[in-house]
């Protein structure tokens, strides 16, 4: 397996920029997974990386080699797409078999190669079946198992789960994790589902416009995003996010929103008086009569142990993820409260966020982590 190292990748169609200038690492042994909507350049990224597709700029290395104008074949990637790609005529053994017998591989090692794939992903009894009768769940294990086969050095996954429906898909989400950390493999995987990002990555970029918005862990990503948008896309429900004007101050330790004065973490830069966002996620807001945001309660959703109310202010939705206990009718009146440390605050003009004290905090726990 391998390192991967992007360098001001950048991919213009006719005029139209895909990926701009893009610039990350993806350690050896990895699970690195882009993130983002339809159209935001992950997949021509993938495309590049896998050399399916020229950059035109950048630079990509694998394994300390350049490779940005080799050939797919030349880079010892395997690739895994969303619609298998399986040959019909042929039974499951002679689809795993396949890019070893083209490889000119001899009969014996064949099988044997065949039959440790087919362990590791529980198709044993499968191998003489033909594809056309397996379930969707059985066709994604035959096309890891393709890929797998020859042990290259890095897994390209282009929304392998996609064409599953929900429940097969947690079921396969668990089995490719159990994968990876099993054949240490690098793997590179494209997804627009935030669920499968955030239960599969070691890290997550998240792409937006050709552009990367955010790199870092699942938590870095959920707890201090970087941008508007990533606090918008992450999280189900997403980040709330309220709009108000005011000025801050380096070490201030409140904003005030409407009549109500909020505890935030302090800023590390001052800013002259704009537009600003304030998000929280849903877990950190209570309800709270004494509290000076107020708003009325739109809806209640049942969630078993929880629930998320939604609360109309005059700054924006709130919504509030609460124990199901809890009695909420729709049409009360009632005061919010934000927890201090868990709010972020953005630059509504920028949509970036404004650098506070608890990112200083946090890049020191990453760093005394690594």
């Amino acid at each position: 397996m391998a390192e991967i190292r992007v360098e001001r990748l950048h991919k213009d169609f006719n005029g139209f920029v895909a990926v701009q200038n893009s610039n990350f690492v993806i350690e050896d042994r990895s699970f690195f997974v882009m993130l983002g909507p339809s159209g935001c350049g992950k997949t021509t990224t993938l495309r590049m990386i896998a050399g399916l597709e020229l950059p035109t700029d950048g630079r990509i290395l694998l394994d300390g080699k350049d490779v940005t104008f080799k050939r797919a074949s030349e880079r010892d990637i395997a690739f895994v797409f969303q619609l298998f790609a399986l040959y019909p005529h042929m039974n499951v053994r002679r689809n795993i078999a396949f890019p070893l017998v083209s490889m000119g591989m001899k009969r014996a090692e064949v099988r044997a190669k065949v039959e440790e794939a087919a362990r590791i992903l529980r198709i044993t009894e499968l191998l003489d079946r033909p594809v056309s009768g397996l379930s969707g769940g059985d066709r994604q294990r035959v096309a890891l198992g393709r890929a797998i086969v020859r042990r290259p050095k890095a897994f390209m996954m282009d929304e392998p789960l996609g064409a599953l429906d929900s429940e097969l898909r947690d079921v396969m989400c668990g089995e490719l994790r159990g994968l990876h950390d099993r054949l240490k493999a690098t793997t590179v995987y494209v997804t627009h589902d935030q669920t499968e990002a955030m239960a599969l990555g070691d890290r997550i970029a998240v792409m937006s416009h050709g552009v990367i918005e955010q790199l870092g862990t699942p938590r870095e990503i959920y707890d201090r995003p970087t941008s508007v948008f990533v606090a918008d896309f992450i999280g189900s429900p997403p980040m709330n996010l309220l709009t108000f004007n005011d000025s801050l101050e380096a070490g201030r330790s409140s904003v005030r929103v409407g009549q109500a004065e909020i505890s935030i973490p302090a800023p590390r830069e001052a800013m002259a008086a704009r537009e600003l966002i304030l998000g929280v996620r849903p877990e950190h807001v209570r309800l709270n009569d004494g509290a000076r945001l107020r708003g009325e309660v739109f809806g209640t959703e049942y969630l078993g142990t929880t629930q998320i109310v939604t609360v109309t202010t005059a700054h924006g939705m709130v919504k509030a993820r609460l124990a199901s206990s809890l009695k909420v009718s729709i049409g009360d009146r009632v005061g919010l409260e934000f927890r201090p440390d868990r709010i972020s605050l953005f630059d509504a003009g920028s949509g970036r966020a404004i650098r506070t004290a608890l990112d200083d905090q946090a890049q020191a726990l990453e760093r005394a982590h690594v």
